[in-house]
């Protein structure tokens, strides 16, 4: 029987980051995020977004990256924290989406075990699933986004992410996003399986204001319900613990 822990969720709409990381190649001590999440830009407004949940606990802090007006970067499965912070700088000097994740993997002795999704702030896309990733794993890469998940119950929660994000076109863009998150469970979801517990949000516009980061934080103890917009989520209760 498998054993449920903490399951965690974690979205980033781009926003400035001042984390630190350590280049990293495939060791025993890497975090293990076998997980699902998505990469995506708003068209109408240029939000980005890079949304994660996964069994694994404490995903957030190494999956989810952004800085706003440069792009976001999820890193998992054998995860290269790395690519976060170098992955965003590499953007912010001109590189596009793929060439950023060109090369990172060129340096990254451990790629045949990563998963890693690069989003630019004009929209490009680059997608890599490392091809000794935990099966089930795969992406699916569309018009300003991505979804990319490993170690699922079957190999139907990114194809489901995918459709969900693309029929619910409608929709605010933060909804648009929790859709697909609630796509990949519905469609089996982490094949050591869990529940919804914490979920964060940062979010930002791709413009800040003089004297602003236009950025802002809130999170809750479970997925939240339903949001209207960024700060109707923000707006509710947040979590008194992890």
């Amino acid at each position: 029987m498998l054993l449920k822990s903490r399951f965690f969720v974690a979205a980033l709409l781009a926003l400035g980051l001042n984390q630190t990381a350590t280049a990293q190649v495939y060791t025993a001590t890497d975090p293990l995020a076998h997980t699902y999440s998505i990469v995506a830009r708003d068209p109408a407004t240029g939000d980005m977004a890079v949304a994660v949940q996964s069994h694994w606990f404490s995903v957030g802090t190494a999956v989810s990256w952004g800085e706003a007006g440069v792009g976001v970067v999820a890193t998992q499965s054998f995860t290269n924290k790395s690519f976060g912070t170098r992955g965003l700088a590499l953007l912010k000097s001109g590189k596009t989406a793929q060439q950023a994740l060109d090369e990172l993997l060129a340096t990254d002795e451990g790629r045949d075990v990563r998963q890693v999704a690069i989003l630019d702030a004009k929209g490009n896309v680059a997608t890599h699933t490392g091809k000794k990733c935990v099966d089930m794993a795969g992406h699916v890469k569309g018009s300003q986004f991505s979804v990319q998940a490993n170690m699922m119950l079957n190999d139907k929660v990114w194809p489901a992410m995918a459709q969900a994000y693309e029929k619910n076109a409608k929709l605010p863009f933060a909804e648009r996003v929790l859709s697909a998150l609630e796509a990949a469970e519905a469609a089996g979801g982490d094949i050591r399986g869990g529940s919804r517990r914490p979920c964060w949000w940062y979010a930002a516009k791709p413009r800040p204001r003089p004297g602003t980061t236009g950025s802002s934080t809130c999170g809750w103890r479970t997925m939240p319900p339903r949001c209207p917009s960024w700060p109707a989520c923000c707006a509710l209760p947040a979590p008194t613990s992890t």
